[in-house]
């Protein structure tokens, strides 16, 4: 007899792809479990610029790892990868199908092809990389990431402050390039059969009209509302600063710096529809690196049922698959 595993199933895609709509729909069909798989959601009080599920939208379906550190704290790679495999078991147990939902490729790439043996944060490397950036700016960091480790740095733009200090940190503790250390892992094997769908667009210029109508929608058109009073009262806070991960959130940086003063309202609409644009292409690049996925068009005219119809598919085949 073959040991058959739970089946957890993953919706992946591009911001404003409509994934939340699709896991809501699955929901609709049978028990369920959504598991979050965004780096933005898990911020309390970071509910605008996120396009967290709305309160009923919580209540209608169990909902994980939403809301649950503060914006002054970090959540990583490996603690994603812990707790969504801790709660694929629990929901599994439960008899609900866990929906591991969302846009980061990094959580996802981190749960399917395991962590790497990277070393951890050094602080005083750190505090040094970052002086020298301030001397000679992070494109000239990645410059010289470049003549380093030429593989990180061509996947880096030239701006990334976050990812390459922490590849220039790699090199400092280890004298080797991330690059070559990533090229160890060794894929495990989880203890569940992850089924993946990918809601990809088939025309990327809808996609760019669907994201301009959403960050539109998050601005409105008053500053006491909507993005910009969240990201107010945040900052009111006082102990929260741009440099943190949670202030690096697309939207949220660039309405920092109309709080700030440094651009006009108009250029806050125009450089948050453009980073979001900018988001979704490395999504979508990150997408296209995962041969396994089943990609559905999330333009097309029902992608939810054309998703739920295959899944239902997969089943059968998992069903015959596993029988005796």
């Amino acid at each position: 007899m073959t040991s058959k595993k739970p089946m957890a199933v993953a919706i992946m895609g591009p911001t404003a792809s409509g994934k939340t709509a699709a896991a809501l729909a699955i929901a609709r069909t049978r028990p369920v479990e959504i598991i979050s798989v965004d780096s933005a959601l898990v911020y309390r009080g970071m509910d605008i610029g996120t396009a967290k599920p709305s309160p009923e939208e919580l209540a209608s379906v169990p909902h994980h790892l939403i809301d649950i550190i503060d914006p002054l704290e970090a959540y990583s790679v490996a603690q994603f990868r812990d707790d969504a495999i801790r709660l694929v078991g629990e929901i599994t147990a439960r008899g609900a199908l866990p929906l591991l939902v969302g846009g980061t490729m990094m959580y996802f790439k981190g749960l399917t092809d395991s962590l790497d043996d990277l070393p951890t944060a050094d602080q005083a490397v750190r505090a040094d990389i970052e002086a020298e950036a301030a001397r000679i700016g992070w494109p000239g960091m990645h410059a010289k990431l470049r003549t380093l480790d030429p593989a990180t740095a061509e996947r880096l733009k030239p701006n990334d402050a976050q990812r390459i200090n922490r590849a220039l940190e790699i090199i400092a503790l280890t004298g080797k390039p991330m690059s070559e250390l990533l090229g160890r892992r060794e894929k495990p094997e989880l203890p569940f059969d992850l089924v993946s769908f990918a809601l990809e667009p088939s025309d990327r210029a809808a996609l760019h009209q669907r994201i301009a109508l959403r960050f539109d929608q998050m601005l409105g058109t008053r500053d006491d509302a909507g993005l910009v009073a969240e990201v107010a009262r945040l900052r009111a806070r006082g102990d929260l600063t741009p440099n943190l991960p949670s202030m690096r959130c697309v939207g949220y940086r660039q309405t920092w710096d109309y709080l700030d003063g440094a651009i006009d309202r108009s250029a806050l609409r125009e450089l948050g529809i453009i980073a979001t644009r900018q988001l979704a292409k490395r999504q979508i690049t990150w997408l296209r690196a995962m041969p396994e996925r089943i990609v559905i068009d999330c333009l097309g005219s029902d992608p939810t049922q054309a998703l739920l119809d295959r899944l239902r598919e997969l089943e059968r085949e998992l069903e015959e698959k596993h029988r005796p």
